[in-house]
């Protein structure tokens, strides 16, 4: 389990980042804030008062910031001329400011106590996770096993059957078990964001003092790329502007999942993703580049979920789907399954349920359209009578003509 908070680090040292890196942070962030207090230092840094005061003291000693008063027993602090210059020779070195990175060693470390293989998963959190789901227990339990493992899930089949969706549903399995995600890495005197406020869940909590607040404790990962995927959207992103690291993709997803949706239909092929990712998939650590060309060797700890509609062996060579080892094909629905489907959408609308007019709907899509029942379906043609209904203002039902106005709406006329 995730431990309730991270001691606060009491010296330099103890945080594991380089001094010098911790200097130029503090004086950068003195300069552009213009006057703060050792207080708010401390939290912009996400360092304790001690080790900020340290800091201060070093600076102060070499004449780039100088004290201007008192606030509540601590020190306002400003840079000095001298401090100033030196500032914007450093940003224009580096322009992050923010919460001071952990170490490479420390993050590795984090990653592997936090693992998705420390999951513990039971029958009963699969079924609650897909409870909106009619899937039968053989298909429940494979996904169990394959959420136990953290390793990788293939998922294949026609368009339409839901794999999308319950590729998503997997991840209601991490709902109870958050992690702490750094704000930033230091390697090598180089800034690697990690925390993303777009991507990460941020769970919020009280000011505590002795919490190190370099990392942020979050719901696990939950990380999707369909198409835009690239290779180069694999490895470290360089921003030529503000001369730092953004991590990749699968970075940020750490001890979390990442779903690849529409696998085969990506900016990059298959064949591409397969080189660059057999170690990963393998050994659990991924290889990201530097600019200038040195390897760094990071944690690849997720769930990764490939979602396609395409023929899975037609796709990738045998070695790589051997690397994958939970495959499940999702099949259209079986009547009795699409029934079950509509009559739970029916009950989360507030519609009244009428079984004559599912074994029409069935015979709208299988007869007169030709087509299998898909998981979309039900769903797709609900919210068509609720749209259609909100534009007359008038309550949804489910009765023939809406029934009938909702499939010319949605199907290709035939």
């Amino acid at each position: 389990m995730t431990p309730a908070k991270i001691a606060i680090t009491r010296s330099i040292e103890e945080t594991g980042v380089r001094k010098n890196l911790l200097e130029d942070l503090a004086l950068k962030t003195i300069y552009c804030v213009g006057e703060i207090s050792l207080v708010e230092l401390s939290r912009s840094m996400g360092l304790s008062y001690r080790v900020v005061e340290e800091l201060f003291q070093r600076l102060r000693k070499e004449h780039l910031c100088q004290v201007t008063g008192m606030t509540g027993g601590t020190h306002r602090i400003v840079a000095t001329s001298g401090g100033k210059t030196r500032a914007l020779e450093l940003l224009a070195h580096n322009q992050y400011v923010g919460p001071a990175p952990v170490s490479l060693e420390d993050y590795t470390d984090r990653i592997e106590t936090q693992s998705v293989r420390g999951i513990r998963v039971t029958p009963e959190d699969v079924r609650y996770a897909f409870q909106e789901w009619v899937l039968d227990d053989e298909t429940l339990d494979r996904l169990g096993v394959a959420a136990t493992s953290g390793r990788g899930i293939f998922l294949y089949g026609p368009t339409g059957t839901g794999k999308t969706t319950i590729a998503l549903s997997l991840t209601h399995l991490f709902d109870l078990d958050p992690v702490w995600v750094p704000y930033a890495v230091e390697v090598d005197g180089q800034i690697i964001t990690v925390y993303d406020p777009v991507l990460h869940q941020r769970i919020e909590l009280d000011a505590d003092p002795e919490q190190d607040g370099r990392w942020v404790k979050c719901q696990r990962p939950r990380m999707m790329v369909g198409g835009e995927l690239t290779i180069e959207m694999l490895d470290l992103q360089f921003n030529a502007a503000t001369r730092f690291y953004s991590g990749p993709v699968q970075m940020k997803a750490n001890n979390g999942i990442l779903i690849i949706d529409d696998f085969g239909r990506q900016r990059v092929s298959p064949e591409e993703l397969l080189n660059r990712w057999v170690v990963p998939l393998d050994r659990r650590v991924d290889f990201l580049t530097l600019a200038g060309g040195k390897k760094i060797e990071i944690p690849f700890d997720m769930l990764v979920v490939f979602a396609t509609n395409l023929d899975p062996a037609r796709l990738v060579d045998e070695a790589f789907l051997r690397r994958i080892q939970t495959k499940i094909k999702v099949d259209p629905l079986k009547p009795d399954q699409f029934r079950e489907v509509l009559l739970r959408l029916c009950l989360k609308h507030d519609l009244e349920y009428d079984p004559a007019l599912a074994d029409e709907l069935i015979r709208i899509i299988v007869q007169e359209r030709g087509e299998p029942l898909r998981a979309c379906y039900p769903r797709d043609i609900i919210q068509q009578i609720r749209w259609a209904a909100q534009y007359r203002r008038e309550r949804p039902r489910l009765d023939r003509q809406a029934l009938e106005a909702a499939c010319n709406n949605y199907f290709l006329a035939v």
